[in-house]
């Protein structure tokens, strides 16, 4: 009795004997063994699979390259236009055209015939030469051209005004453009230890003004995150080489710029 197996299909059959083995308690011990060896099958697989999982992880963490410390720049914070200045002197008038022949040329009026003048309109070939006009005017197209001036003395001064990031016609640019720029970031800046060792991640907004040779000058952290990140924004600001200066009106002209600087640690 020792060796007695009840689930065998014998014994089944035999406890089963002159009953109903349509009733559903037939079947359960019928296929007990294969539902049991099924389950254990799939409970193993998913324990090794739960208990591989981490390393799998870290496996394929080895071969994808790691390029979440590189710095991105892609936002940039605009302050509204400045107010526009009534005081500024509108542009100088365009120079007058070169004097050139005028012949006669009226308008066509209808008139009875008895009023019409025995006058001759001008040809073809003298219309090419000569701009058609109310009366017939000789030219001359070497003559002088003056402009005057307006009245007073009137000094150019320079313009040596800080000008909004969003009121230039040409607005400054780092050498090579936003790529250039974030070139230059990954290459040259260096994350704090102390920020390393904190865990310490986010933005750092700056503020500066490029110049009329490209310098950058008056660099301030308007948000900082601490941990040395606002020190390092500036001292790569400060090491920058020279950007691409803002244009108004064809000339150079000062420009305030504010910028984020990303720092994010490795996942």
């Amino acid at each position: 009795m020792s060796k007695l197996d009840i689930f065998k299909l014998e014994w089944i059959d035999l406890v089963f004997a002159g009953r109903n083995k349509a009733y559903g308690a037939y079947e359960l011990r019928k296929e007990n063994p294969k539902t049991t060896s099924r389950a254990l099958l799939v409970g193993s697989l998913l324990f090794i699979a739960v208990v591989t999982l981490p390393l799998i992880i870290r496996f394929i963490a080895g071969i994808i390259p790691d390029n979440s410390d590189q710095f991105k720049q892609t936002e940039v914070v605009l302050a509204a236009p400045p107010p526009i200045d009534k005081d500024t002197p509108p542009p100088p008038p365009e120079p007058p055209k070169p004097k050139v022949d005028q012949v006669r040329f009226p308008p066509p009026v209808v008139v009875p015939a008895e009023k019409v003048r025995d006058e001759e309109p001008p040809t073809v070939e003298e219309l090419k030469k000569a701009d058609p006009g109310q009366k017939t005017i000789e030219g001359d197209p070497n003559a002088e051209i003056k402009i005057e001036e307006p009245a007073g003395n009137a000094e150019v001064t320079e313009d040596n005004g800080i000008r909004d990031f969003a009121s230039v016609e040409v607005m400054p640019e780092f050498p090579g453009g936003q790529s250039g720029w974030g070139k230059y970031l990954q290459k040259n800046m260096k994350y704090p230890p102390i920020a390393r060792e904190n865990n310490i991640t986010g933005r750092v907004i700056v503020s500066f003004v490029v110049e009329k040779n490209g310098d950058l000058t008056d660099i301030k952290v308007l948000r900082g995150i601490g941990g040395g990140c606002d020190e390092e924004a500036v001292r790569v600001l400060k090491a920058a080489p020279s950007w691409k200066p803002g244009i108004q009106n064809g000339r150079s002209v000062r420009v305030q710029y504010t910028m984020p600087i990303f720092f994010q640690l490795a996942q």
